[in-house]
């Protein structure tokens, strides 16, 4: 049965937006939700990144606020930089067909000063994370006191991550009369209990996170706790995934194995909690633009990560959790793309796999490690290399302007550039390997500063390589 978006109760202008963004049959979590949403009532809904949740709780949001009104009318807490920047992303394409909304990213790893400013020009819908919202709240910089709709999206890692007593007085800053959504990929009891009160009679909604079995491949290789590492060296000499995340269970399994997938030639990084904002962000846009090949991670640092075009998951340590093997999988096959799930299991780690055959309601494929054969490691590098230029959008550096002076005074095709992301102050620019040198050799000649400079629209910039 489909659910199309023309059935929703929505402005003519709305919908025509969404049709527009290609948003016309909804998701089981969009369909199930959406109605209750539109008629004001409080939400615990209970599904994965990836099933169209954004929408759910943005359309929601939309359809109540009134651009003409400059006050924060709606807010959503998110437990990652990445996932607000992306949530909010998406809620500024969903607002194109109300009006002239303003929405605003609150979140740490950046200064506080600009957001301070942007926050007195008035801002319609507020996205961040819970320790900033609550360091504006401090400074009487942010009022919630006419907030319509809260947003607790993925609430179950945002109370993984220490963040509830942040949340509990954020809830308390917004008005008794409002609509809360809280949206989580799991719904333990210890959450449940914590949350109680935020919600009013909520509805519950719940979409089994199951994926299709066309989709993504599913193999388990039974290995010993110590043999792990070498492992998965050898499933990444043999199935050559271009773009693979690796699970680990702790942040010093995933910096040890990390090291020693790059000393055996891989272009590997590791992704954990207690990095600076700044290492987190370049590790990420180097795994997003494929300058690195394999992001060895733990669950809360991966989560919020949209990373498209993932060819294969590898589990490196089972996880305890059925629910949350789903949910690392599902990060491959997205799209109609066909992606692999690989799972490393000690013996004493059966018991949990069990439980995702459970979960699933089919058992699971064992397969040897001597099946794919005694070949020689082989670690390919990874097709992009990042060029990191010191100038960004304080210095009214674009894309436009980068691709420019690649393909023209480089010498580049565009082809052979890739993904460009422009911060604040600087811009990362990935560059297909077998060419990035000689065009950053190129865009130098001559250069009178120097040897790390280059010319973009007869300005200089420095710049440098960022390699794995």
């Amino acid at each position: 049965m489909t659910h199309p978006f023309s059935a929703l109760p929505l402005a003519p202008q709305f919908l025509s937006n969404l049709d527009t963004l290609g948003y016309r049959e909804m998701t089981p979590i969009q369909a199930e939700s959406l109605p209750a949403v539109l008629e004001g009532r409080d939400l615990i809904a209970q599904a994965a990144t990836g099933s169209g949740k954004t929408a759910a709780f943005g359309i929601g949001i939309l359809q109540k606020l009134n651009p003409a009104w400059f006050a924060v009318q709606g807010l959503v807490m998110c437990p990652t930089r990445e996932l607000a920047d992306q949530v909010a992303g998406e809620l500024r394409r969903l607002a194109r067909g109300v009006g002239n909304v303003k929405i605003l990213t609150l979140t740490g790893g950046v200064a506080m000063r600009p957001q301070i400013a942007s926050l007195e020009h008035g801002a319609h819908i507020v996205v961040g994370t819970p320790g900033r919202i609550r360091d504006h709240l401090g400074r009487n910089t942010l009022d919630l006191s006419r907030v319509q709709t809260l947003v607790l999206d993925e609430a179950d890692r945002m109370t993984d991550m220490g963040f509830y007593d942040e949340i509990a007085n954020i809830v308390r800053a917004c008005p008794e009369r409002r609509q809360t959504l809280l949206f989580s990929a799991t719904y333990p009891d210890d959450i449940r209990h914590a949350t109680s009160h935020f919600l009013r009679d909520p509805l519950e909604v719940v979409v089994e996170s199951q994926h299709d079995e066309s989709t993504i491949e599913q193999r388990f290789y039974e290995v010993g706790f110590d043999n792990r590492d070498d492992a998965v060296a050898r499933l990444l000499s043999h199935y050559r995934p271009v773009s693979a995340l690796a699970f680990c269970n702790t942040k010093a399994h995933c910096r040890e194995l990390a090291d020693s997938l790059r000393a055996q030639g891989f272009s590997a990084l590791a992704l954990y909690g207690e990095l600076e904002q700044r290492e987190r962000d370049e590790i990420l846009i180097l795994f997003a633009n494929r300058s690195c090949s394999v992001l060895v991670a733990t669950d809360v640092a991966a989560r919020g990560l949209d990373i498209s075009n993932l060819e294969a998951v590898i589990n490196v340590d089972v996880s305890k959790d059925a629910e949350v093997h789903v949910h690392r999988i599902g990060r491959t096959g997205r799209g109609g793309e066909s992606g692999l799930a690989l799972s490393l299991c000690a013996p004493n780690e059966k018991k949990w796999v069990r439980l995702i055959e459970e979960y699933q309601n089919a058992p699971v494929a064992w397969h040897k490690l001597e099946e794919l054969g005694d070949n020689e490691l082989a670690a390919d590098p990874a097709p992009m290399v990042t060029l990191v230029i010191s100038g960004g959008k304080k210095d009214k550096l674009r894309p436009g302007d980068v691709l420019g002076a690649l393909t023209g005074d480089a010498g580049l095709l565009k082809e052979q550039v890739g993904k460009i992301n422009v911060s604040e102050f600087q811009t990362y620019v990935a560059l297909d390997r077998r060419v990035a040198h000689d065009a950053f050799d190129r865009l130098n000649a001559g250069n009178r500063l120097g040897p790390d400079f280059g010319t973009i629209k007869g300005r200089n910039f420095k710049m440098r390589f960022l390699d794995v």
